[in-house]
């Protein structure tokens, strides 16, 4: 039996290690993998038929797929990621010291090993999210139908006083802090839970987008998060809506329903911002609804600021008591993060990424006030 099995230990002593002077099977894969990634992409900004196709289709599938697999963590995967890269890139310089830095070629097949990686990345962002940009736009008449022209002061008033009465209203029902913020009367997680049931109301009446139940995931480190003036995130990679919970409560209902609408294919940030409105307004919950409203108010009387003071300062006189301490709280509360550096470096990075996208940048998020103002007038 000795004889039977000694030439088979042999051959597994005798096997080589794997070579570092050529490219690994895996990045090989990887690089292979891009050619129908490009193609995807190169198709999805030429036919808005096909990327609403295939957002509603293989793009819902495979970010339902990946908001399940990541739903059961109790903490943010992408975050724990984003934590642990200074690790990971330390290790990565320490293993191209020790083994690669021999010869030219190896570190030249490393590098293209290391950017592998990056490119799955860029993978997922295609297969899983990209499309969403290049459909058509919300408006459109097989989905919210509505007539998006340019707006004029009035219009916006107009809007605005909807919104204010309907502020006002939810405002009467809810609980405040003495001259300071409204509070929420639960928890994220059953906050979570009435969102899901108020997109389950929303998307049986809108067939663009499907409803399933998920988690939007707090964010651990979200007071460092607030000096780059981001309330939330939806990371692609892993299907995760995330959410910074140092925000006032007024504006979380609001911000989780935006990511999750990111989560269920609405990339346009504008278009995200008005389906996070629509959701919050469907809600049972009067909490909801008041973020809802409160939000798209402060859109719209921003805009009508811009366009015309005087009708502004008769808007603000006619909103309650209440949510002028609310919004004068808010205004406190962000001056501690107002000015930072961090909030300038994301917003150029935000800026950037959006407008690749085909989109007018960060100022896509207040185009949601065109949407508003054909909302009501429709």
């Amino acid at each position: 039996m000795d004889r039977f099995f000694a030439p088979l230990s042999r051959r597994r002593s005798r096997r080589a290690p794997r070579s570092y002077d050529k490219l690994s099977r895996v990045s090989l894969s990887i690089y292979i993998a891009m050619i129908p990634t490009v193609l995807l992409a190169l198709i999805s900004r030429l036919s808005p038929a096909f990327s609403d196709a295939y957002n509603r289709t293989v793009g819902q599938a495979l970010r339902f797929i990946f908001a399940m697999l990541t739903s059961w963590l109790p903490f943010s995967l992408a975050e724990a990621m984003l934590l642990l890269s200074p690790l990971l890139l330390t290790l990565l310089i320490i293993h191209a010291v020790r083994h690669r830095s021999a010869t030219w070629r190896r570190a030249g097949i490393y590098i293209l090993e290391v950017l592998s990686g990056a490119c799955v990345f860029l993978i997922l962002f295609v297969w899983n999210f990209g499309a969403g940009y290049h459909g058509a736009t919300i408006d459109a008449e097989d989905k919210l139908d509505l007539k998006r022209t340019k707006v004029s002061a009035e219009e916006l008033y107009q809007t605005a006083l909807i919104l204010r009465e309907q502020v006002n209203e939810e405002a009467a029902a809810l609980a405040f802090r003495e001259q300071s913020f409204s509070v929420m009367p639960y928890s994220n997680t059953e906050m979570n839970s009435k969102l899901l049931d108020a997109y389950e109301v929303f998307c049986d009446d809108y067939g663009f987008i499907t409803s399933f139940r998920s988690r939007v995931k707090p964010v651990m480190l979200s007071e460092a998060m607030s000096y780059t003036h981001i309330t939330g995130v939806y990371s692609y990679f892993t299907g995760e809506a995330n959410l910074n919970v140092a925000f006032p409560d007024y504006t979380l209902p609001y911000t989780a329903a935006h990511e999750m609408a990111h989560q269920r294919g609405i990339a346009r940030e504008d278009e995200a911002n008005f389906v996070a409105f629509l959701v919050c307004i469907a809600s049972d919950d009067a909490y909801i609804r008041y973020s809802g409203y409160l939000n798209l108010y402060e859109y719209v009387a921003s805009a009508l600021y811009r366009a015309d003071k005087d009708l502004y300062y008769e808007l603000l006189n006619g909103l309650s008591t209440e949510v002028r301490y609310e919004l004068r709280a808010y205004s406190d509360f962000f001056d501690k993060y107002r000015d930072s550096v961090a909030s300038e470096v994301s917003g150029a990075v935000n800026n950037t990424y959006l407008q690749m996208q085909g989109t007018q940048g960060t100022r896509s998020y207040g185009l949601v006030v065109d949407l508003a103002v054909a909302y009501y007038k429709k």
